[in-house]
């Protein structure tokens, strides 16, 4: 599980694509894609979404990651 899984999903098509079609200009748009998702996520979304939950969203952060997803830890999902 990650805090922005849209953004991870369209980061993954645009790197299967550039695997697929051997292309450096489809891989270089996927870094530029990929640092305008972490710029507004830092800068703008998660402001907002602190300043709006407070504590529960900083609970969230805590537990979930932003972008790569941790081992699962034990405890299983059903």
């Amino acid at each position: 599980m990650v805090r922005n899984p849209m953004y991870v999903g369209v980061l993954l098509i645009l790197l299967g694509e550039s695997i697929t079609f051997a292309s450096l200009p489809i891989l270089q748009y996927a870094v530029v894609v990929w640092l305008f998702f972490h710029l507004f996520v830092v800068f703008y979304e998660e402001p907002t979404l602190r300043q709006e939950f407070g504590a529960s969203y900083e609970e969230y952060c805590k537990t979930v990651p932003r972008w790569i997803p941790r081992a699962p830890t034990g405890s299983s999902i059903t």
